[in-house]
């Protein structure tokens, strides 16, 4: 396989998982639940059981810990595709050398030839 098939077998997938990252904090955004302020009560003892709120605030924490983590890998994505167009992909940012395509393979977003 050569450099450009190899290439564009990884844009390919990078476009597809940055389309399933631009989905899913599209989900996350249109959920209020995510960000809305109500500390009031999850701390109110007269309506929910303490083991009910803990659970509410571990899934919120959870939650937004996806979100932010998915913003990160959409932005490491848009990253890559721009080196990609500027001819710089593949290219270790600390070295200069060549990432392996092994590497790239297994972390198309990666940075460092390590």
């Amino acid at each position: 396989m050569s450099d450009q098939q190899q290439w564009s077998l990884l844009r390919a997938e990078m476009l597809e998982e940055r389309e399933q990252l631009v989905d899913q904090i599209e989900e996350f955004e249109d959920s209020p639940a995510l960000f809305e302020e109500s500390v009031g009560e999850l701390n109110s003892v007269d309506d929910q059981h303490p083991g009910d709120s803990a659970t509410e605030l571990y899934e919120r924490q959870k939650d937004t810990t996806f979100y932010y983590r998915a913003k990160e890998q959409l932005k490491e994505i848009d990253h890559a595709l721009a080196k990609m167009e500027d001819g710089t992909y593949g290219v270790c940012e600390k070295t200069g050398e060549a990432i392996p395509f092994e590497r790239l393979e297994a972390m198309p977003t990666a940075r460092y030839k390590l």
